[in-house]
């Protein structure tokens, strides 16, 4: 996978409040990695391919670096199989 630079990701850090749920539509498979804030709502895309977790990995990872925090504080709440996610932000290691 190849890594977005730091500074092509947006700046979440205001999103990295303990409970916080982080909604976001994923588009695995894409050309290169990108991270980016809609109308809408987040967008992602991840070449990372759509099997065995591996693209929800990817998301999480980025997400996690665009919010300046552990990707283990992140856990997939629901869409673990679908384009629409939602993420639970929980600090210490994903406990509340």
């Amino acid at each position: 996978m190849a890594r977005p630079k730091p500074n092509d990701l947006p700046d979440l850090g205001h999103l990295a409040r303990p409970g916080a749920e982080i909604a976001l539509r994923v588009t695995p498979g894409a050309a290169r990695d990108m991270l980016k804030v809609t109308p809408e709502g987040l967008q992602a895309r991840v070449t990372a391919p759509p099997e065995k977790g591996k693209a929800n990995g990817a998301v999480r990872a980025m997400l996690a670096r665009a919010m300046g925090v552990a990707p283990s504080d992140l856990t997939l709440v629901r869409g673990q199989a679908a384009r629409d996610k939602l993420f639970r932000y929980a600090s210490c290691g994903g406990r509340s």
